[in-house]
């Protein structure tokens, strides 16, 4: 965050999305929100803000000017939330007005000419953070809830703003801590050479019990960034095999333009699915066939690019029509990439069989796009090959995010090499070291040691206003 910046400051923002609704919000935290809000609220009583208790909520309008003669700006509701039983634990007021981007800001312009600083992006929670109330798991869960796809993803989400994945890396914290305690006493102490030995086997299967829980957490980690991040799938294929025609079925509704035209869609088409609980972003491209017309030559381009960077690519086939030269060289181009073959429009007589592609594809579904026929199946298909048979159910303490899995992989290690020198009987200090480096993993997941750098980089991802 800007050095500028101190949390010193009150800070205001728009805290709802921005656009025509029936609502918005203004919200206002630090030390000055209340003084603020008695210079621009008019409620009903003619109380002032600053008397108000805390919980509570007015009815009021925001006036600019005089108060003899007022500029009605806005009717609104003022919620009062007093330090330290608020978001960050400051004193926050949130105003509660008309959804119009005029009215709001409006409120937004008189708050900030009344002393109150602009909030960075993600500064609320940011306050949170610095000030207890959260830990940087639990923030960085904020987010994900915002940014939530499906509804498991929002219940993995919600468990970790609940603390689950900070309350179980916090008791590994504790049992490392706790042989760190034995070990120093031991350092401090000495022992004899046969009590070290037995001691030194009693640590190593402690070491061992730890590392198990850490590859726990780890082993998580997939599911956990499936529910939160999703996963690419592209559809591709020669013109006209009912690419379109597949995603329509899959949304369930007509977003797409069909018609019996090869080349009919020329830009990408992206929308997120929702199949149980993963989200999948799934792209519906150009025929990839040798272009006609500028236009063609950039929809190939980009269809060329998107099946490049696909996690997942679902390759169609019109079964009513014998393989095509287009329909090998697609076939050549996939190689080893995790890849499924559609063979549609099985509502026509069949000229391509499940044995002709074989050879080429683990996974090969049969349906009909146009009569809505195997479209489960190949939800299956898109699920087994993402997850490789493990299940979807969220685990309370998962990690669901690069940062975190990094965390627990040197967390990991550590404990590791704990352990191997423990086996080999090498000194007492160096395991020490050893365990003191998977602490400091583990405190960099919860904030309890972070660096600015870090600390800046996770919060700018936030919208401004949270």
């Amino acid at each position: 965050m800007n050095n500028l910046f101190t949390f010193n400051d009150t800070i205001a923002a728009i805290s709802t999305a921005q656009g025509a609704s029936g609502i918005g919000i203004v919200r206002l935290s630090g030390k000055e929100a209340l003084e603020i809000v008695d210079k621009i609220f008019l409620p009903k009583d003619m109380a002032k803000p600053s008397d108000f208790k805390s919980y509570t909520l007015h009815y009021g309008w925001i006036v600019a000017g005089c108060r003899r003669k007022p500029n009605i700006i806005d009717e609104v509701l003022l919620t009062v939330m007093r330090a330290p039983k608020s978001y960050t634990r400051e004193d926050v007021v949130e105003i509660n007005c008309h959804g119009g981007i005029v009215s709001l800001r409006s409120i937004l312009e008189l708050v900030l000419a009344n002393g109150a600083r602009l909030a960075a992006p993600g500064e609320f929670t940011k306050r949170a953070f610095l000030n207890g109330r959260i830990d940087l798991a639990q923030a960085e869960a904020v987010l994900d809830i915002i940014q939530s796809k499906t509804e498991a993803s929002l219940r993995l989400s919600n468990e970790q703003l609940k603390g689950a994945l900070s309350d179980g890396l916090n008791n590994i914290r504790k049992s490392i801590l706790d042989i760190l305690s034995l070990l120093e006493a031991s350092i401090d102490f000495g022992e004899e050479e046969d009590a070290t030995k037995t001691k030194n086997g009693r640590l190593t299967s402690r070491i061992r019990s730890i590392n198990n829980q850490l590859k726990q957490v780890l082993d998580s980690a997939s599911i956990g960034r499936l529910l939160r991040e999703g996963v690419s799938v592209v559809i591709c294929g020669r013109p006209n095999v009912g690419k379109s025609s597949l995603l329509n079925a899959l949304l369930k509704e007509e977003r797409v333009i069909v018609t019996p035209i090869a080349g009919t869609t020329r830009d990408i088409i992206e929308e997120t699915l929702d199949i149980r609980g993963i989200p999948v972003k799934i792209a519906d491209t150009a025929g990839i066939i040798e272009p006609r017309d500028l236009a063609e030559h950039e929809a190939v381009n980009r269809a060329r690019r998107y099946f490049g960077k696909a996690d997942l690519i679902v390759l169609v086939f019109d079964a009513s029509k014998s393989l095509t030269k287009q329909d090998k060289i697609l076939i050549r181009k996939i190689n080893s990439r995790p890849a499924i073959a559609v063979l549609n429009k099985i509502d026509l007589p069949l000229k391509i069989k499940k044995a002709d592609l074989k050879p080429y594809f683990k996974k090969i579904v049969e349906l009909s796009a146009l009569k809505l026929k195997g479209i489960g199946a190949l939800e299956k298909a898109l699920l087994d090959m993402v997850l490789g048979g493990r299940p979807i159910e969220a685990e309370p303490a998962m990690i669901s995010s690069l940062r975190q899995k990094d965390c627990i992989v040197r967390a990991f290690n550590f404990c590791a090499e704990a352990l191997n020198l423990a086996k080999c009987g090498w000194s007492q200090e160096l395991i020490a070291e050893s365990l003191k480096g998977a602490i400091c993993s583990l405190d960099e997941i919860t904030g309890r040691k972070v660096s600015d750098d870090l600390l800046d980089k996770i919060f700018s991802e936030f919208c401004v206003g949270k």
